[in-house]
């Protein structure tokens, strides 16, 4: 009888040794290696930009440009209550999950297959946040058995991605200062180290503070290094004070005539309020920096002296580093001493360049600004180089992608500087409170702004939301008071078209030509998504989720969601079917900046939801 009873008994208990470690596999969750393969791997997406260079690119191609057309919705989600608006978030999914930010820094994790929501989790906020350009969050990272967002009182969380719970919470600024966080976190790995670690930026320059990249430890949110992006401010590495970022005595920005550097250093900005890419290669991080502030360019500038005497580095440019440290390997700036807040935050993407020349192939990065310009830059030589001062031959080319630029002719490919018209709003005279006001294009909002490109190695082209307006601008007279704009210019927004504002382009990098265009009325400002099926995806502010083929440009299919689309779209498989999911909820920065865009937006209507799509059985059958 003894016998009897053991056999089942020790049968179960292997059965549930099995079971416990097939549990512990499910929920430990992605590993590096999965996050390493993102990009070629459809069943899941991992990472801010599908993939570590953020090409934003997928392999699948169930939907494609012969069935496109019978897209039809599978489910939508409402995030509900009153916080309908700014849903800029781009979803991940994992194992038949989909995890998805949203406004007012909240958290969803949904049932991919159905849309019911698992868990949910929402920051408790103060009162006194300063969210410059609404109160959007831009999507998770997701790395074993814990989920990552930043919030806007200036923390970065993270969840247990099955439960919801809070495993740890990291503030890195004062909310009341200016301090938010808006852009998604990103995993990386240091191969010098072999460790993992969440990199994230803070937001504010608006508010002049100075922007700082950091690298946590996921699973315990302890810092690892933090780098100010402002020439001559110090880092810390493991607790204790790093290396000064660029030159310690800061020759980029000026000095007054006591020697002492103006104040404006003091408040830099700088933010990397996007997500980086990750170039594994080369071992380095390649970030996004933001605008100097103020805007005023003569607060940045010595008593009699000339604008163009300074760059304010590291703002508004592209940054390398080191995982290990954070120190800076390299940097291209974009806009020298920003005058017209141009930043340089949105995506850096990571790609091969054949050179028509010699026909070898450079890896490069691939960048559209705000200023109107695409750049192609050789990264390898910004990856080796010291940073400082900019080595001249890292940029390859430097196209106009909006029509009407006003501030620049075009760049020097010798020097790597732009050729400027002299369009910088001049500083008030004698005794006024304003300077005159003058005629910009692009405006701030840029030619392009946050929502990313995408790249197709299928047609080597880049597809650019692009945006064609621009604003009048004023300087004025400010003083720097914590937890206030400071900005020291004036603006209105203005149209320029009569036809459109918002223009998806696609560009090629080798030429600069753009190879098609489509148009539309209201401004663009959600991202693309490009698959090898032979399509782009994007949302417009109207409501409609579109589809074009990458090779043409023409509209195949559209669906309006009831409300603007302002986010990122993501594809993936999962049961041998392909899914598409993208946000839709009206907000961001174009409404809340006032002039003729505000005007235009009023008719939107607010919302806060998810929709997914998917091919009707019969068409994935016929395929």
């Amino acid at each position: 009888m003894g016998r009897k009873l053991f056999a089942p008994t020790a049968f179960a208990a292997a059965l549930a040794a099995s079971l416990v470690s097939a549990s512990a596999v499910a929920a430990s969750g992605p590993t590096w290696d999965d996050i390493l393969k993102d990009a070629d791997t459809p069943a899941d997406v991992l990472s801010y930009g599908l993939g570590l260079k953020a090409q934003r690119y997928s392999p699948a191609t169930q939907i494609n440009t012969n069935n496109v057309d019978a897209l039809t919705p599978a489910w939508s989600f409402s995030f509900g209550d009153e916080k309908q608006r700014g849903q800029e978030a781009q979803a991940l999914v994992y194992d038949g999950m989909i995890y998805v930010t949203a406004s007012y820094s909240r958290f969803f994790a949904l049932d991919a297959r159905t849309g019911r929501k698992v868990w949910e989790y929402q920051a408790r906020l103060p009162d006194d946040i300063r969210p410059c350009c609404d109160v959007v969050n831009r999507g998770p990272a997701i790395y074993q058995d814990k989920v990552f967002f930043g919030t806007l009182d200036g923390s970065v969380v993270a969840l247990d991605r099955l439960t919801g719970k809070l495993a740890w919470k990291e503030k890195f600024g004062d909310q009341k200062v200016g301090y938010t966080m808006t852009g998604a976190p990103f995993i990386v790995k240091d191969s010098k180290t072999g460790k993992v670690l969440l990199v994230h930026g803070s937001s504010g320059d608006e508010f002049g503070v100075v922007g700082w990249l950091f690298a946590r430890d996921p699973d315990t949110g302890k810092e690892v290094w933090a780098r100010p992006m402002v020439e001559g401010h110090t880092g810390r590495l493991n607790g204790k004070d790093g290396s000064v970022t660029g030159n310690p005595k800061a020759p980029s920005w000026p000095r007054g005539k006591d020697g002492k550097l103006v104040e404006a250093w003091s408040h830099g900005g700088g933010a990397p309020w996007q997500t980086p890419s990750f170039d594994v290669e080369n071992n380095t991080i390649v970030v996004g920096t933001g605008n100097p502030a103020p805007w005023n360019t003569w607060q940045r500038t010595a008593e009699g002296g000339d604008p163009l005497d300074w760059d304010s580095l590291f703002t508004s440019g592209q940054a390398y580093l080191d995982p290990t440290s954070g120190d800076l390997k390299g940097f291209f700036q974009h806009t020298p001493n920003d005058a017209w807040d141009f930043s340089g935050n949105n995506s850096v993407l990571l790609f091969d360049y054949k050179d028509p020349k010699t026909g070898k192939t450079i890896k490069a990065s691939a960048h559209a600004d705000r200023n109107g310009f695409f750049f192609v830059t050789d990264r390898t030589k910004l990856a080796t180089g010291s940073g400082y001062p900019n080595k001249p031959t890292s940029l390859i080319g430097a196209y106009p992608f909006v029509q009407g630029i006003t501030w620049a002719k075009g760049f020097d490919l010798k020097t790597g500087k732009p050729i400027e018209t002299g369009n910088r709003p001049p500083k008030p005279k004698a005794g006024e409170e304003k300077g005159d006001t003058v005629f910009v294009s692009p405006p701030f909002l840029g030619g392009t702004n946050w929502m990313p490109m995408s790249y197709s190695p299928d047609t080597n082209l880049f597809y650019i939301p692009a945006n064609e307006w621009g604003m009048d601008y004023w300087t004025e007279h400010l003083q720097y008071k914590a937890g206030a704009a400071y900005l020291g210019q004036g603006f209105r927004i203005k149209r320029i078209f009569d036809d459109h504002v918002g223009v998806l382009r696609a560009i090629d990098p080798v030429t600069g030509k753009i190879a098609w265009e489509h148009k539309e009325e209201m401004p663009l400002w959600a991202g693309t998504l490009t698959t090898k099926g032979g399509l782009v995806i994007t949302g417009t502010s109207d409501g409609y989720v579109k589809a074009f083929d990458n090779k043409t440009g023409k509209e195949l299919w559209k669906f309006q969601t009831g409300s603007g689309v302002v986010s990122c779209p993501i594809t993936w498989e999962m049961d041998g079917e392909q899914y598409i999911g993208i946000a839709s909820g009206y907000g961001g920065a174009v409404p809340l900046w006032g002039g003729d865009m505000a005007d235009m937006t009023k008719k939107v209507s607010q919302g806060g939801s998810f929709w997914v799509f998917k091919l009707p059985k019969t068409k994935v059958a016929a395929k």
